[in-house]
């Protein structure tokens, strides 16, 4: 495919008709339902005025997917009556170059649409619902992100994964969706369960194919609502069928139904480990398997418990990642982070719910010995956390939202955080940005006069602010003007907080790193975010904006001497 041109859409009484200049070879994926009963939905392909293909659907309570391959080059005409046919979403591509030129989104209707945030630079699906990042790796030379996905509109429901790669962590291409929920899951919109999330590890001796790991959901199913599942792919863009590996929970253990989120990597003894988030009547679990198949396809046997959680309450341990820290896997003296999120979890001294904590110890294969601990973002919306070791170290990345903020009464289109990278240094885990934020960097916008007290305008609020202290804890009050809350950046004896308040008058949780002194900070600033990285990483903070404007400007007070230097930058992808 040598690529497309953008669509025009025609409106001819309830004739819609969508037009697409396509190369030979294009593959056309559409979802499409009946109005009603009485006639099925039928889209159909033309060029010349001649019909050269057609689909339809018959269900009329939930889009169904249907795939038509384009063989011949030219403008390419796709229509429909609107009287009985509805459109979720069309795209096109070539399974020649996907990888590199991604898909071209040919229709996404009212209800999936994202809306606009023109100069944003953190990733966002395409259409539809996002919520955990899944399989996030390196697979042949370009890093690949999969996501828990709803295609059909902003809310959660259904789960699929949908796909993205790149070849910096920052500027991503599309690609097709790539797991799909059961057929019986499928044909309604209930929300009852589908490919939850999991993990990807590289398929063995087929450099560069990929095995995936995921939680199947069906609610009231029983005995288990929840295993484990996996699928190959060898052309890194769809996934072959699915097999079930973990058929039930472990027994004995007094668990609750919740079983989930596999994620699979390899051991210090050269094994496949597979940890797994649970919950028992005492607390959040994280459980252990293991399996010495070296395609990690069979074999997989239950090794024990490997860290719990009492202090929350019945809390599920859940999205669990496990990567060495600046050392070979297979070295004893190598450091492990064992990270996870809390689901329910209430801090009582700030009333911050869902908690993402990172452990650190040693890791000989089957058992894990902690030696701290510390929360990952103290403003914890930077949940489900996924991390794995490229060449570079350890890097993860997070979804920006906390389920405390989501409703099923309206739409909540949300991002991923900016990758990080995972660092051990001097008895601290350091979560910085990649070194590859840097290449965001347009214009410096200023460097005297947000020092100098003045308010400084931050056009469409995409910035990063650099802000460096004469001393450690030097206090600072930074504050922004957004059209939709009260936003600020605060250092005092107390620590380093976020401020962030809506006008509706509700209660809100205090985003507050207590004790923190740091000597550098990083302000990363976007249309629905902030993301506060303070000493490289040492306290980090995310928090998801309501709405989706930029902050309008900033104005930074202290007292003389505190700020040593304050730079802004114009980000851009």
């Amino acid at each position: 495919m040598t690529g497309h041109t953008p669509p025009s859409s025609l409106l001819d009484g309830s004739l819609k008709t969508l037009r697409a200049a396509l190369a030979a070879g294009t593959t056309l994926h559409a979802w499409l339902k009946p109005v009603d009963t009485g006639t099925p939905a039928e889209l159909k392909a033309s060029e010349d005025g001649q019909e050269i293909g057609r689909i339809t659907a018959r269900n009329t309570e939930e889009f169904e997917f249907r795939a038509l391959l384009i063989e011949t080059a030219g403008e390419t005409s796709f229509s429909y009556d609107a009287r009985t046919t509805k459109l979720s979403i069309v795209y096109a591509f070539s399974e020649a170059d996907v990888l590199e030129k991604g898909i071209v989104v040919l229709y996404s209707g009212e209800a999936n649409s994202t809306p606009p945030v023109p100069g944003s630079y953190h990733f966002r699906p395409p259409f539809g619902w996002m919520n955990d990042p899944n399989g996030f790796g390196r697979f042949g030379d370009k890093v690949h992100l999969f996501y828990q996905h709803y295609p059909h509109s902003l809310r959660w429901n259904t789960m699929h994964w949908g796909h993205a790669v790149s070849d910096d962590y920052l500027r991503w291409k599309h690609l097709p969706i790539f797991l799909f929920p059961s057929e019986g899951l499928s044909a309604r919109a209930d929300g009852r369960g589908g490919a939850f999330s999991g993990s990807a590890i590289p398929l063995a001796g087929e450099d560069p194919g990929i095995r995936v790991f995921f939680t199947q959901q069906v609610k009231d199913r029983e005995p288990e609502e929840q295993i484990q599942l996996t699928a190959v792919s060898r052309d890194q863009i769809s996934a072959g069928p699915a097999e079930i590996i973990l058929p039930e929970r472990p027994a004995g253990l007094d668990l609750t139904l919740d079983f989930r989120d596999p994620y699979v990597i390899k051991g210090p003894d050269g094994r496949w480990k597979m940890l797994l988030g649970s919950r028992d009547h005492a607390g959040g679990v994280i459980l252990l398997y293991e399996t010495a198949d070296p395609d990690a396809a069979v074999g997989w046997s239950f090794v024990g418990t490997l860290h719990r959680e009492n202090r929350f309450g019945m809390t599920a341990a859940e999205c669990p990642c496990m990567v060495p820290l600046g050392g070979p896997a297979d070295d004893p003296q190598t450091r492990w982070a064992l990270i996870f999120g809390l689901l329910t979890s209430r801090d009582p001294a700030t009333a911050r719910r869902n908690i993402t904590l990172a452990t650190v110890g040693r890791f000989d294969g089957s058992t894990f010995v902690k030696e701290f601990e510390q929360e990952l973002d103290f403003a914890t919306d930077a949940y489900a956390f996924q991390a794995f070791v490229d060449h570079s170290g350890p890097v993860g990345i997070a979804w920006l939202a906390n389920w405390t903020e989501i409703s099923k009464r309206i739409d909540f289109p949300t991002a991923m955080t900016l990758p990080r990278r995972v660092l051990l240094d001097e008895g601290v885990l350091l979560t910085p940005p990649v070194d590859e934020v840097d290449s965001l960097r347009q214009d410096l916008i200023d460097e005297r006069r947000l020092l100098c007290g003045d308010k400084v305008e931050l056009a469409n609020g995409a910035v990063e602010i650099v802000i460096d202290l004469a001393a450690p804890g030097a206090a600072f009050d930074l504050e922004f003007d957004h059209p939709d809350v009260e936003l600020g950046v605060r250092l005092d004896p107390e620590g380093l907080s976020i401020v962030y308040d809506v006008p509706d008058g509700k209660l809100l949780p205090r985003y507050i790193a207590a004790g923190a002194t740091p000597s550098t900070l990083r302000i990363f600033l976007d249309m629905g975010s902030i993301e506060v990285f303070a000493d490289n990483g040492r306290w980090t903070g995310t928090k998801r904006l309501h709405g989706f404007a930029g902050v309008r400007s900033a104005y930074l007070s202290a007292p003389k001497g505190n700020v040593a230097a304050a730079k802004i930058w114009q980000l851009k992808l």
